[in-house]
């Protein structure tokens, strides 16, 4: 079960989103209808290097619960790096033939990986993460769905006392020191992009309510 505080995140995001957005055109993915989900690792916009890695490793099991198939995201790259395609750039510049004749995948999911980690503000700690991502058709190369994830968690939240709000952002910076707390507000935050029934991805050919899925319409 998600957190609460996860709960709240997701929310606010949604809350955003609907405000502002315009709900997205889902013709191009019926069209399509893609089954299986290539996710290649982000490219990093961060001074974090460990943060591609960190954020890939959060987006398989979204994707999975929506009904697609995803290929292993450890071990598609490794095949690339061992065939000439050294990091996420190179990887994301592959051509969509190659990945289909190789790999067989319908869709290939591209990520930008925009902010990760830590931002301290004097009396808070701020976690922020920010991404976005493209879904685009392995076969003809049409765009099918587009993400953003724009979450940001404050150690101040609900505190008004100043004393406590210093001491809370002090803890968590020597807490974040040993535990990447941008990896478990990305988990929510994806989950919150590929499942939201606003602008997410349509349910997959894997899930049981697929069939119901009628966004776009």
């Amino acid at each position: 079960m998600m957190p609460r505080a996860g709960l709240a995140v997701v929310a606010m995001l949604l809350v955003a989103g609907c405000v502002k957005a315009v709900p997205p055109d889902y013709h191009a993915f019926r069209a399509h209808q893609p089954r299986s989900i290539l996710v290649l690792p982000p490219v990093n916009q961060t001074t974090n290097v460990v943060a591609p890695y960190s954020y890939l490793s959060t987006m398989t099991r979204p994707l999975a619960e929506c009904g697609y198939y995803v290929f292993p995201v450890a071990v598609v790259d490794a095949f690339m790096r061992e065939n000439g395609l050294p990091g996420a750039a190179e990887m994301q510049a592959a051509p969509l033939e190659k990945i289909r004749d190789v790999l067989g995948a319908d869709a290939v999911l591209y990520i930008t990986l925009d902010e990760w980690g830590q931002k301290y503000i004097v009396i808070s700690s701020n976690t922020v993460v920010r991404a976005h991502a493209s879904l685009v058709d392995v076969a003809t190369g049409t765009p099918l769905w587009s993400g953003t994830v724009n979450a940001v968690q404050s150690s101040s939240a609900g505190q008004t006392n100043i004393l406590a709000m210093l001491i809370t952002a002090a803890i968590t910076q020597v807490v974040d020191s040993m535990v990447d707390s941008a990896h478990d507000l990305a988990r929510v935050a994806n989950h919150g992009m590929v499942l939201n029934g606003f602008n997410g991805m349509l349910l997959g050919p894997y899930h049981p309510g697929s069939q119901a899925d009628a966004r776009g319409r």
